[in-house]
Parts: C-alpha cells; structure tokens; sequence
C-alpha cells in the first residue's frame, strides 16, 4: 500500500535562550495533516526539522526542499501496525504556516508596506493610486493571481538589470513595481551591483536557478496559494487590537471605562470556553493584551458598548465578532455554507453595509427575548396567536442567573 503525507510546513523565528534575553533561532516544524485534528496540534505531533541562529530562513527551506523531493523520489518504507504490511510513504508539502512577514519571504514578497502589498495576487499600485476614489475601490477586489513562474521571472529580471548601468535604481523600481524581493539571491543581486567581478567568482558554475527561492521550483507547492493567512496576527493582533485600542480611547475620554469593566465582570463565560475573562486585568493592562484576550473580547464587546460609543464603533465591532467566530471553525461540516456566511461577513466588512448586519443580529436576539418572555406571535398556519411552551416560558424563572 502507498500513502501520501502531506506536510505543513512551518517556520520562525525563537529564541535560544530559556531566560529572558532574546537569542534570535530560525527553526522549522513539520506536522503531519493526515492525523485528526484533536492531534494535529498537540506538541507531541509536532516534527522539528531544523533550526539555526546563522543561517538565512529560506536556506534552511533550501535543505527542507531537497530533503522533501529526495524522499519524494524514493519514497519511505513504513509498518502499518493496523494492517500488519509494510506500506510506502510519499512525503509533500501542503501549505507554509508561519506568521505574515516570514510568509512574505517565503514568497519572494516584499511584504505589506510595499505598493503591492498582496503576496497572493498584484492587487495595489502607487500611493496616488490608492488614495484616488478609483485605486481605493480596486483594493477591495482580487488582482491576477501570483505564480511561482512569474516570480522566478521577476527575479531572474532582477538578475539582469543588477549588470547594468544604474541598477540600484533599476532594481528599486522593479521591487516597487511587482511587489517581488526575494531575500534568497537579494544579497547576491546587490554584490553584483557593487562587485560585479568578486560575485562572478563566487557563483562559478551556479545558475541562477540555484541561487533563487528554493521554494519556486518544489514539485505540488505553489506559494504564492500555499500559505493561508495566519489568523492570529491578521485579525486579532491586527484588525482586533487596534480597533481596541481607538474604543479603550473613547472609552476613557468619555470616563466610562469603569462602567466598562463592571460589564465585563458580569458577562457568562458559558459560551465562550474560557474559565474567567479576567476583567480586572483586561481594564488594568489594556495595552499589553494577547490573542486570547482579543479572541473572548471580540465575540462579547457589542453586549458591553451597546450605549457607550457611537453606532458606527457597535457596528463594526459586531461584525468583527462575526468575523473572529468563523475564522476560528475548527469543524467545518458544510464547506459551501461555510464560505457564504464567510464572504458575507467579509462583504460587509468591507463598509457594504454593518449597520444593516447589527440591526439583523440584534432583531433576532429581541425575538428570543420575546419567545423567552411568554411574547406571543401570530401563525398563519394555524390562524392563530400563539407562545411557547410552559418549559421555555419558565426557563428564565428557574435559571435567573442566565437572565
């Protein structure tokens, strides 16, 4: 019997040191994604592969890539203890995990400060363009697709103009212009610049080929496609904290961040499982928060702020608590609904219309109120009035601590 394994594969940096002091490590893991999901990611599953404080990021990729298509090409023998035979196993790579900037390496991509800031696709442009109402709206749209072809090309462009006159300048614009740098050959494009005869030594006998990205030419990995978005930098240290950061602001310009905290203190956890939000420390260190601060945050803050801020900061915060619940679905049972609801909350993030989504959120919470109350409503069915049941009716009486 033969098994494929697909890998992830993930890189960063860490540090060396068990103490305090910062000892900058590159290291490389490898998961196995044929496993269950509830083994996924428990460190026992987890593979070092390698890790160095010297060596550049994608030259350990380099060893990771030849290692990988070696195997490959062979394949591993392995006992299936279930099936009592010897089966073969043929390693690839799945998808890159890693946070934004080291994803960005690994695609060549000069990462989100430059013009063209996507490393999936060449949406962007120059800041004039982007600050003109047509630029503004291109930025919410998909550009062409980037591919591994069309990187290596870039770079290989790169190559060229490094041997001719002016290509400081040159190289600048090409990075400006395509959004492309990759750090794998940057060092050498610049000796070239600088030293064209000392690098003409050095590379004696390489192409270019083996200079470049080694992930540009690994066999069933596209990059470009390949590293899905790292949710916990993106949206809770990113869209999350900062958007915390302006309410705690009008928070506490309008002397409302104690009312701020007792709501906290008195939200229920059920739903939410954790053991404690943790208000006190929330409201005291609320510049220093972590990821699991901003996750419970997200998916409770319009019940705390519903008559402290302004509608439009209420709007936006619920639908990033839409938003932080469908990203973090570690169960997706029915792909194709997944993805409406997905594209729906980004849709509407993307200022379509929040208000519209809040009002619909908080109309259905007021109907369960209604139900929960002894309201009635009319059926048609039935022609008549009606409302629930004794047992939902009396729900709120026999659990007042969830009214």
């Amino acid at each position: 019997m033969v098994y494929t394994v697909p890998l992830i594969i993930f890189m960063d940096d860490v540090s060396g040191n068990i103490s305090k002091q910062w000892n900058k490590h590159h290291a490389i893991y490898m998961s196995n994604t044929n496993l269950p999901h509830e083994m996924l990611e428990k460190e026992f599953f987890v593979r070092f592969v390698t890790s160095s404080p010297h060596v550049a990021p994608m030259e350990l990729m380099r060893a990771m890539k030849q290692s990988i298509s070696f195997v490959a090409t062979s394949g591993v023998v392995a006992w299936d203890c279930k099936d009592n035979e010897e089966v073969l196993l043929i390693p690839c790579g799945l998808f890159l995990a890693g946070d934004n900037p080291m994803q960005a390496e690994e695609c060549s991509h000069a990462g989100l400060n430059c013009n063209y800031f996507c490393r999936t696709c060449d949406i962007g442009g120059t800041k004039e363009f982007k600050a003109s109402e047509d630029g503004y709206s291109s930025l919410f749209t998909s550009g062409n697709l980037r591919t591994p072809e069309s990187t290596a090309t870039n770079i290989r462009q790169q190559f060229e103009t490094a041997l001719k006159s002016g290509a400081t300048e040159k190289i600048k614009n090409l990075v400006s212009t395509m959004g492309i740098r990759d750090t794998a050959s940057i060092s050498i494009i610049n000796t070239l610049v600088e030293l064209e005869k000392k690098l003409r030594k050095r590379v004696a006998g390489n192409t270019v080929d083996d200079t470049i990205n080694p992930l540009l030419g690994m066999d069933g990995l596209n990059m470009h496609m390949d590293t899905p978005t790292e949710i916990l930098h993106t949206v809770l240290l990113g869209v999350v904290k900062y958007f915390w950061g302006q309410t705690v602001f009008l928070l506490e310009k309008a002397k409302l961040m104690d009312v701020f905290q007792t709501r906290l203190h008195s939200v229920d956890t059920d739903g939410l499982n954790v053991l404690c939000l943790g208000a006190d420390y929330i409201c005291h260190y609320k510049g220093s928060l972590i990821g699991k601060h901003f996750k419970s945050l997200a998916q409770v803050m319009p019940f705390l702020i519903y008559d402290l801020v302004p509608s439009t900061v209420l709007d936006t915060w619920t639908i990033i608590g839409e938003l932080v619940v469908l990203v973090w679905h570690t169960n997706i049972l029915n792909t194709e609904a997944y993805l409406v609801s997905l594209y729906a909350n980004i849709d509407s993030s993307n200022r379509q219309a929040p208000s519209h989504d809040s009002c619909r959120t908080f109309a259905h919470q007021d109907i369960i109120k209604h139900v929960a109350t002894g309201g009635y409503w009319y059926n048609p069915k039935a022609e008549k009035w009606v409302q629930a049941g004794p047992v939902v009716i009396g729900y709120l009486h026999d659990h007042p601590e969830q009214a």
